[in-house]
């Protein structure tokens, strides 16, 4: 086995909707933190065919038509790749960020608010993908897992704790808290010289830190967490040059990283109602606050707050892991997908009796949004009733779609808002075609789940899984080891308990195929597991019907780059306006360039900004646009002109030391008008001096 990680090249930082809060006016107009694809393959040396990747993207989900490019290119790369690689064994996980730039999923509904699709946007996450999968296939050796688990306390809260205590009382009182609180861990040894490779880790909690006004991309709190564990690591003797380290989420359906809790943004500054998340009847004033949320900076400090908790807990994980982990052993390295019709799914109920799923459907209390995401329209959580919400939205729905007599008594207890799985027109609006897959290492299984499953979701499936596993003997004398990961491969909005489905908060709203939504992943996820035994069963496994690929067909109303120019007697690259010649530690330096249209050139590998430090006569790169603290930052000056301007700066560290020397570096690319030919340019500032 072997890892590896690649940038994406971010996808588009400017002048694309941002994906997570569905807000049209969030567009994006810099970078924070550089987004990365980072890919894990698992094999068995006995069989090359016997392996899987586990892909975590610094995006809000993982998408049917990403997925679907990702193993195009796979199968462009050539047969030593198409013979290994395939719907089977690659799991495509985001990280679940609400700040990076969006237009690349494959349905309808995601895509009305960024105003359609982005080719740009979707092909450089394929692109990312599948060379970060390249690289790690490229550099695979022998290895060794293993597995550890430690407790992060305080970087989520429950956004949904009403929904959760309509869980059964028996049932809550098996679990400390009321969201999951462990953070597991995979580690990557390579076996020639026992030099660390890389961690894996699974920790539920919403990458919704940055806030909805927030327009600069990054990953999030994962982004955070994952850039300081790699970054702390980089020159230590037991550890291999290019360590990687995954940070993907487990059930985070209703965790927040605002973890101080949901208060009245009023007069009042009163906690919102438990009940509905409202203050005064209304919804819009209610909103989480993150560990540092009076710092107006659009949730950076909290979001880095949070992502440094996740980290400083990994961290001392990984410090004492030969104390605390337990090896992953035993051959078996299978991996397991299917497509499933989640629209008329019949089953058994684990009570018994006979249920079945349907046409995917959003509740008003969709519309509502959440506490980390407040939305509009007077909409409310905990609609299960007759909704009393912004009466023209009770006439505009019926002209998308009015759902039927048999689709209401399906979704009992949503009250329906959007049918959108029985709109075909102009193509589907959301998936009724969802994932099943599952991954297995030893006694090690990944639960691979296409919606965000709520905290008593996830651990409802995974105990399902762990008795299974049990009951088969696929382990042997080894307790079996269960984490849940996503949302991945199709993004199917929500999986809740039936119990939370009944109270009808945002996650019960937005569970797609009504209430026995988890029953019908966990029957899945259990009929289909005997395919991971050591031996396989000598029946076919059932494919299933392969949703729609909307790439071609989708609709965009995007605007590309037409042209840029720089100012009258003014060049791509020049300064319009300096540093100081010196600048304190624990300030904000910060030089204005002559820029150029970001999307011209998504730098793939390569950074737009840097800090260089002069260190005996030469410059070298102290900060690119990887560093939470250089912040890249684009504005159009003039539409009809052309012309636009960069804001670069950097926080200088409170402990840098004085005597420094540094420069700001800016690199970009500019469309020629007429020719639209794009030439590349650099700019830099005047030394500047810590003191």
């Amino acid at each position: 086995m072997i890892i590896n990680k690649l940038t994406i090249s971010t996808s588009p930082v400017v002048e694309v909707n941002m994906m997570g809060y569905a807000d049209p006016n969030q567009v994006g107009s810099g970078l924070r933190q550089r987004l990365y694809s980072r890919a894990f393959i698992v094999g068995d040396v006995r069989d090359p065919k016997d392996r899987f990747v586990y892909l975590v993207l610094d995006t809000q989900s993982g998408d049917t038509a990403i997925r679907y490019g990702i193993l195009e290119g796979l199968q462009d790369l050539g047969s030593q790749y198409s013979a290994v690689y395939g719907h089977n064994n690659v799991a495509v996980t985001g990280t679940h960020s609400h700040s990076g730039p969006g237009a690349w999923l494959n349905y309808l509904l995601p895509q009305i608010t960024s105003r359609g699709f982005d080719k740009q946007s979707y092909q450089a996450i394929v692109d990312g993908a599948v060379l970060s999968i390249k690289k790690a296939h490229e550099s695979l050796t022998l290895g060794h897992l293993s597995f550890g688990s430690t407790q992060v306390k305080d970087a989520n809260i429950n956004r949904s704790p009403f929904a959760y205590l309509a869980n059964p009382a028996e049932e809550r009182q098996r679990y400390e808290h009321d969201v999951d609180k462990t953070l597991t861990m995979l580690k990557f040894q390579r076996q020639e010289d026992g030099l660390n490779l890389g961690v894996l880790t699974w920790f539920p909690v919403h990458g919704t830190s940055m806030l909805g006004n927030n327009t600069l991309i990054s990953g999030d709190n994962k982004g955070v967490a994952a850039s300081l564990f790699e970054k702390s690591i980089k020159n230590r003797v037991d550890v291999a040059q290019g360590f990687v380290a995954g940070f993907s989420q487990a059930n985070v359906g209703d965790t927040s990283p605002n973890v101080l809790g949901a208060f009245c943004e009023d007069e009042s500054g009163n906690e919102c109602n438990f009940e509905d998340s409202t203050c005064g009847g209304r919804n819009e004033p209610c909103h989480g606050r993150g560990p540092f949320f009076r710092e107006n900076d659009q949730g950076a400090s909290s979001c880095y707050e949070i992502g440094r908790r996740q980290f400083i807990a990994a961290k001392e994980l990984f410090d004492s892991f030969s104390e605390r982990n337990i090896p992953i052993s035993g051959y078996p390295v299978r991996s397991l997908h299917s497509f499933q019709d989640f629209s008329n799914f019949t089953f058994q109920h684990p009570n018994g009796s006979t249920v079945k799923t349907c046409p995917a459907a959003l509740g008003y209390s969709f519309a509502a949004g959440t506490t980390d995401g407040p939305g509009a329209f007077d909409f409310k959580q905990n609609n299960t009733g007759s909704p009393k919400a912004n009466p023209v939205w009770s006439v505009v729905k019926g002209f998308i779609h009015e759902p039927s007599e048999e689709q209401k008594r399906c979704h009992h207890g949503k009250p329906i808002l959007l049918d959108v799985g029985e709109i075909k027109n102009p193509y589907p609006w959301t998936p009724n075609i969802a994932d099943i897959q599952i991954l297995r290492v030893g006694q090690f299984f990944i639960i691979v789940s296409p919606g965000e499953a709520t905290t008593m979701a996830g651990r409802r499936w995974k105990q399902a899984l762990a008795s299974s596993a049990k009951s088969l003997a696929l382990t042997k004398n080894k307790d079996p080891i269960i984490v849940l990961g996503g949302p991945a491969n199709s993004y199917t909005h929500y999986i809740s308990t039936e119990e939370e489905y009944a109270i009808q908060r945002y996650e019960g709203a937005s569970t797609l195929y009504g209430p026995h939504t988890l029953n019908a992943y966990i029957n899945l996820t259990l009929r289909y597991l005997p395919y991971l035994a050591e031996h396989h069963p000598s029946k076919p496994f059932p494919v299933g019907p392969f949703p729609p690929n909307n790439v071609n067909n989708s609709l965009s109303f995007i605007n590309g780059v037409f042209y840029d120019r720089a100012p009258f007697f003014k060049n791509f690259g020049d300064t319009v306006l300096e540093t100081p010649l010196n600048v304190a530690p624990g300030s904000t330096v910060m030089a204005t360039f002559v820029g150029a249209n970001p999307r011209n050139d998504l730098r793939l590998e390569k950074s737009y900004a840097a800090i260089e430090q002069y260190v005996n006569g030469v410059w070298i790169v102290a900060r690119d646009d990887s560093d939470w603290d250089l912040v890249f930052e684009w504005r159009r000056t003039n539409s009809v002109l052309g012309t636009s301007e960069v804001d670069i700066s950097w926080h200088v560290p409170s402990l840098e030391d004085p005597g420094k020397s540094y420069r700001i570096k800016y690199y970009g690319a500019a469309k020629m008008a007429g020719s639209g030919e794009i030439v590349q340019f650099e700019g830099m500032s005047r030394l500047f001096i810590i003191t």
